[in-house]
């Protein structure tokens, strides 16, 4: 039992109880099996209560509005300036609406944003800490910062002007003085001391403030900072702390970066409703609460989660089947996989979304992994390609989805330099960060051995260096140029059906009769 746990990588035991709570132009029709969980076709708001991990901050941040108030909030967003989202805008407002970046409870203002460039972490009221590495934040031009002057709320749309959220203030305003009752019907003015807090002499109640700290004599009382706030993007800044280079070619940064505006926009989001794509997936994009309450329906005792962006070769599954024996052998009784592609932007030559849900079908089908033990769900994050920066991301939003075990192996989020011959991050690096991130204490890092093809046994294997000889490394672009020449790997690399998957989409982008060759967009 001591050999198996030395294996883990060592963080304090998490808690166990919970008080209370893309799209491709070849989007093929397909139908997947009934292991891969699909959500129901109406939004309902879940309050789950089970033994999974408590999500960062204690309690699952969802922002979509109630249903008998979205019509009011819809006639409400009429009214006000809008700003138009991006497609990764809109994957933001998703991650945001269903508490992935819990507790965080809409774009970043500046001191969040600060935070998370420069800590890789967010302070909460109480002084604890939970895990923030990636900004999530809503850029904007000049005519928009304009437009919205004085005003306290504005309208998101999408790119068809339908109104997806309200940013807006929590009630009161900063820097006005507000009332509060106190013993015997007095009443004192509350004074404003730092951003967002007010510092009052006396003894407090009845007070609905999140945190009250005791400064001697007087009492602390910290708000939430009240205003949609917009503040200076500094682009470079924040490409440089993110990626740690500032070279050209970085996919997200080309993407969603460069050509947005001067401008950030942070404040608290109002979803009008769930967020949908109407692309074939969306019964697969199970919430952190719809996950919890899966979890807890299977009576699961710890859930491990793998993250991946491409498709599932044996070698993964080899990676997933390990973990849960050695689960099993630390005495866990009924762990569950937590297979998670990622389902939000990815760089134009990733296999899109819909053609990697196809290919793990047929993983499922084929028996590589066990329905029974595996939950597949598309995580909504758009990918930065960042490192050993974004797995940490990775890694809390599995927290919030009940997840106390996470998978990281080599390179995690990792890409080629986009200049230079070699790549961008250390391999190590990932799994090594995980294991010391703030807020990432209560998760339990499982780095896994690499796996490689074993020629005396034609599968994947666990790599032994002693007989190097023996094993075979096959890269991405090896697969690439394997499937696009409609060649096979070698028996045991991939299950027969998941590599159909792969050579007919690489199939679908020969050149057609007019001598174009059709561009997936990045989903």
């Amino acid at each position: 039992m001591a050999s198996i746990s030395t294996l883990f990588t060592k963080t304090p035991n998490p808690s166990l109880s919970l008080p209370g709570n893309s799209k491709s132009h070849f989007t093929p029709a397909f139908k997947l099996p009934i292991s891969l969980i699909s959500k129901k076709s109406t939004h309902q708001r879940l309050r789950v209560s089970s033994a999974l991990i408590e999500p960062d901050g204690g309690k699952l941040v969802e922002l979509c509005v109630e249903d008998s108030l979205r019509d009011a909030k819809k006639r409400e967003a009429l009214r006000m300036p809008r700003i138009k989202l991006s497609r990764i805008d809109l994957e933001w407002v998703h991650v945001l609406s269903e508490g992935w970046a819990s507790p965080l409870r809409g774009f970043m203002r500046e001191s969040e944003f600060l935070q998370t460039l420069h800590f890789n972490s967010l302070r909460l009221d109480d002084g604890s800490f939970v895990n923030m590495s990636v900004p999530i934040v809503l850029a904007i031009g000049d005519a928009e910062k304009h437009q919205i002057g004085d005003s306290t709320k504005v309208t998101l749309v999408d790119s068809s002007d339908n109104i997806i959220a309200i940013l807006s203030r929590l009630t009161g305003g900063r820097n006005r003085e507000r009332d509060q009752v106190y013993p015997g019907g007095s009443k004192k003015q509350l004074e404003l001391c730092s951003d967002g807090a007010f510092l009052v002499s006396g003894n407090l109640v009845n007070c609905q403030c999140p945190q009250i700290s005791n400064s001697g004599s007087a009492y602390l009382m910290t708000f939430a900072s009240p205003d949609i706030e917009i503040y200076k993007h500094n682009k470079e800044e924040r490409i440089a702390r993110t990626w740690g280079t500032t070279a050209p070619g970085l996919p997200y940064v080309d993407q969603a970066i460069t050509n947005s505006g001067n401008w950030l926009i942070g404040g608290d989001l109002e979803v009008i409703e769930p967020i949908k794509y109407n692309d074939g997936l969306d019964r697969f994009r199970l919430s952190p609460a719809e996950l919890r309450e899966e979890f807890t329906r299977r009576n699961a005792d710890a859930v491990f989660a793998f993250q991946l962006r491409n498709p599932v070769h044996n070698g993964h599954a080899l990676l997933m089947t390990d973990t849960r024996r050695r689960l099993l052998e630390m005495g866990y009784k009924n762990p569950i996989l937590l297979l998670h592609p990622l389902g939000g932007y990815t760089k134009a030559d990733d296999v899109p979304l819909s053609w990697r849900m196809r290919q793990h079908e047929k993983v499922l089908e084929d028996g590589v992994l066990d329905p029974e033990t595996t939950v597949v769900s598309i995580f909504p994050s758009p990918m930065h390609y960042a490192g050993p920066t974004e797995v940490q991301w990775h890694a809390k939003a599995r927290i919030n989805a009940g997840a106390n075990f996470y998978i990281v192996g080599r390179d995690p989020a990792g890409m080629a330099h986009p200049v230079e011959k070699r790549d961008l991050y250390d391999a190590d690096h990932g799994k090594k960060v995980l294991s010391m991130a703030p807020g990432l204490e209560r998760l339990n890092i499982l780095p896994f051995k690499v796996a490689a093809y074993d020629k005396t046994q034609n599968k994947m294997a666990f790599f032994d260096p002693s007989r190097a000889q023996d094993f075979l490394f096959i890269s991405g672009t090896k697969m690439r140029t394997l499937a696009k020449n409609k060649e096979n790997p070698p028996d045991g690399f991939m299950c027969p059906g998941g590599w159909e998957v792969l050579v007919e989409y690489y199939d679908s982008l020969v050149p057609s009769s007019n001598g174009k060759v059709p561009e997936p967009v990045p989903a």
